[in-house]
């Protein structure tokens, strides 16, 4: 009988997108699924950035480029980051991806070996774990507490490094939870790191989704060392320019982690389509307005959502700082989070995700997406709430 790989047999995938195959199926069959599951903009691409991709494909920029990607995009994304992060990582320093979570599994394979270690935080994103269990290396959770507004304690990852520790994943503004980390939370995190002669792998993808007030400010851990030696900067468009689809990313890093983080990409996906980098050139050079409206619109949703999630029955909602994401407890519902995940979803119509996905301590929380409309919003939390009063009536 053939036999998969030991490896292969490791694979669990992301749930998110399990789910919202269950919701599509539920959907050609007739029903009308509001979809909080999946981290998705229902805004459109920005007409400049789809329009620079489509007159690259008419222009004949459709043949293969360089591994490492086109240099004026990388150059581009150099722009960006001295402007965002106070610092100018080199050339060499930045590889272009297609998406940011394909960077997670090059810098892991390329920085972790089999049995070694890689501290996560739990409730974390689901790909890290899936990740580093697929490498044959063992992901060490750090508990996320709604006490600390779910962000990351340096005590706890101090605590949580040893001798095979290689790598600490951070993500801020954080999926889940929508968490921010403070500045000092960061770089003490940045000197746990520096100390040990770890990598310090700080995921950024919802860096721009910040929703300040006053108070909260978004904080990269590149800002101590430029990328040159501890710290590796996962990043990419799909979020803040509504271009999931595309599949682009930009990861910036020690020159020599990230030679062999080309040479990987080179083996497995040859490189990025040259048509996409163009676009991503013009989301990187044009006008930003449209982006800045759209986290705005943001935020207004995520206070619509927690708002309307604090008013129901046994659930209580920490308020996000960042991304698009709402973390409810729901313990005071008496029901477990994957048995109403699918409660929602047969009865309501309401697809989310159960915050088990994301962690050995998700148990009593969901994770709602708030990248619909207010409209789909109140909808989906008028489903909520008469599902949750149905199941009080049956009690």
């Amino acid at each position: 009988m053939r036999q998969f790989s030991d490896a292969a047999g490791r694979l669990v995938g992301q749930k998110m997108f399990q789910i919202l195959a269950k919701a599509k199926k539920l959907e050609r069959h007739g029903r009308d699924i509001v979809h909080f599951e999946i981290g998705d903009p229902d805004f459109d691409t920005p007409a400049h950035i789809a329009t620079a991709g489509s007159q690259a494909i008419a222009n004949g920029d459709t043949h293969y480029t360089s591994s490492m990607g086109l240099p004026e995009l990388r150059q581009a994304a150099i722009d960006v980051t001295l402007r965002s992060r106070k610092f100018k990582p080199d050339l060499d320093q930045v590889l272009i991806t297609p998406g940011a979570n394909v960077q997670l599994y090059l810098a892991l394979a390329c920085a972790v070996n089999p049995g070694e270690e890689v501290i996560i935080p739990d409730p974390g994103f689901v790909s890290y774990a899936a990740i580093i269990s697929f490498l044959g290396a063992v992901p060490v959770r750090v508990c996320l507490h709604e006490k600390h507004a779910f962000r990351l304690d340096p005590e706890d990852v101090r605590r949580a490094v040893t001798p095979r520790t290689r790598v600490i994943i951070i993500n801020s503004p954080s999926n889940p939870t929508g968490s921010v980390m403070t500045e000092p939370e960061m770089r003490e995190v940045f000197k746990i790191a520096q100390h040990h002669g770890i990598y310090l792998l700080s995921d950024e993808i919802y860096a721009r989704m910040v929703y300040e007030d006053g108070v909260t400010r978004f904080h990269s851990p590149g800002e101590y060392d430029g990328c040159r030696e501890t710290t590796i900067i996962v990043n990419g468009f799909s979020k803040s320019y509504a271009m999931t689809g595309w599949r682009l990313g930009v990861v910036t890093g020690p020159s020599d982690l990230i030679g062999k983080m080309g040479l990987l990409l080179e083996t497995i996906l040859s490189c990025v389509s040259p048509f996409i980098q163009r676009a991503g050139v013009a989301a990187l050079k044009g006008n930003q307005d449209e982006i800045v409206s759209m986290v705005n619109e943001f935020r207004r949703r995520r206070d619509v959502l927690v708002a309307g999630l604090n008013a129901l029955p046994g659930v209580q909602c920490t308020l996000p700082s960042g991304a698009f994401y709402a973390f409810p407890n729901i313990r005071g519902t008496g029901y477990a989070s994957e048995e109403l995940a699918e409660l929602l979803l047969e009865r309501g119509g309401v697809a989310v995700a159960p915050g088990t996905i994301f962690g050995m301590h998700g148990e009593g929380y969901l994770r709602l997406c708030y990248a619909s409309s207010i409209q789909q919003i109140e909808q989906g939390l008028g489903r909520i709430k008469s599902v949750l009063s149905d199941m009080c009536e049956g009690d």
